[in-house]
């Protein structure tokens, strides 16, 4: 296994290597370091960053890991998790008022009736010795009717006004993504107590569930505000057609009508690459990077970085650092460390963290 993963990232290097040739904008790699946080997990998914320090990491079979000070404890009291496929403990975010609340919330592959799973979304208090969950509640969980493992989506994020958003994949059925009596495809949106929204844009449309707040998504795994509010989002495409797109309450992202990608067979997809009525996507990468968790940055340790988005790539071994008014790819940050980059994160002082599911690693780049 060891031989076929090295193989694997040496010719993920060289293809990005390659690539970076075509690349604009000067190099940056003397600018930061990057450097090892923690090891030995096993298939990361999601980063949490707690306030003065220390982290909660997601694995994906069911393992919600607290690490502090050089110390690693496995929190008991996770929920029940489907982790076939896709499927798994996905995301962690932890609340903006957590000093207080102590709250954290978690999304994740739910079981349901007739041997299928649904994502679902769960909060809970992490206990003052972070040990153990306290008050678990699922406060959304998927229409039933997908049986498949694959396309869960799964991030949540905390938007300014306090409300959560929640991505979630086609789940393996292309169609469903623009049926609006299921949740399939959409980016849907709860208070922190798991009701509905007066303001979500399909609030007693009848035929469409209230949760969901855009639709016409294929698999979106990245999520992130910006300082302006606005929520951005990373989803894989097929063969080609990744997308970043810029969220806007009631849209249509247009999967699988439209797409700059094709079939794994080769096929056609849908009715070309636009359509009226249906958004375009602010940035879209042919061939695709697989990609995954999203920062908005915000932070004073790198202010050349300010505003850019950075998004990591599970096929290709590096993170995306995409800017301008027209949303391009500037720069591409590849180092042996950048191993199928699943999530990242921001710290309190600027650092940018990251996970690597090949390393099972969190790393950092501080600056030098």
């Amino acid at each position: 296994m060891a031989g076929k993963w090295m193989a694997r990232r040496m010719a993920n290097a060289l293809a990005v290597m390659i690539a970076g040739v075509v690349l604009s904008g000067p190099a940056m790699a003397q600018d930061f370091r990057i450097e090892q946080v923690l090891d030995g997990l096993e298939e990361p998914w999601g980063i949490g960053l707690l306030p003065g320090g220390g982290m909660l990491i997601t694995e994906r079979d069911g393992n919600l890991v607290h690490w502090q000070d050089g110390r690693r404890v496995d929190v008991r009291g996770v929920p029940n998790v489907f982790a076939r496929g896709q499927g798994g403990l996905l995301d962690v975010t932890v609340a903006r008022d957590f000093d207080r609340t102590r709250e954290i919330f978690l999304t994740f592959s739910k079981r349901q009736p007739g041997g299928g799973a649904g994502t679902a979304l769960a909060k809970a208090r992490l206990s003052r010795d972070a040990r153990r969950l306290e008050r678990l509640r699922v406060l959304f969980e998927a229409a039933p009717g997908a049986s498949g493992g694959r396309h869960f989506g799964s991030r949540v994020v905390e938007a300014p006004d306090g409300t959560l958003l929640v991505t979630i994949g086609d789940r393996g059925d292309r169609p469903s993504a623009q049926d609006r009596s299921t949740h399939n495809g959409s980016i849907i949106r709860v208070t922190r107590d798991g009701e509905v929204p007066a303001d979500n844009p399909f609030v007693g449309t009848a035929g469409i569930l209230p949760e969901i707040w855009s639709y016409g998504h294929r698999n979106p795994q990245g999520a992130g505000f910006d300082a302006r509010g606005t929520l951005w989002v990373a989803e894989h495409g097929a063969r080609g057609g990744d997308e970043v797109n810029r969220i806007r309450k009631g849209a249509n992202y247009g999967w699988p009508v439209i797409s700059y990608g094709r079939h794994y067979s080769g096929g056609k997809i849908g009715e070309g690459t636009a359509k009226a009525g249906l958004e375009q996507p602010a940035h879209y990468w042919d061939p695709s990077i697989a990609p995954s968790g999203l920062i908005a940055y915000q932070g004073n340790m790198f202010p050349q970085w300010r505003g850019d988005l950075f998004v990591g790539s599970l096929k290709f071994d590096y993170i995306s650092r995409l800017s301008g008014a027209d949303l391009r790819e500037v720069e591409r940050i590849a180092s042996p460390q950048t191993g199928r980059v699943r999530d990242l994160a921001e710290g309190e002082d600027g650092a940018i963290y990251f996970l690597s599911v090949i390393d099972g690693a969190v790393y950092r780049i501080v600056d030098k």
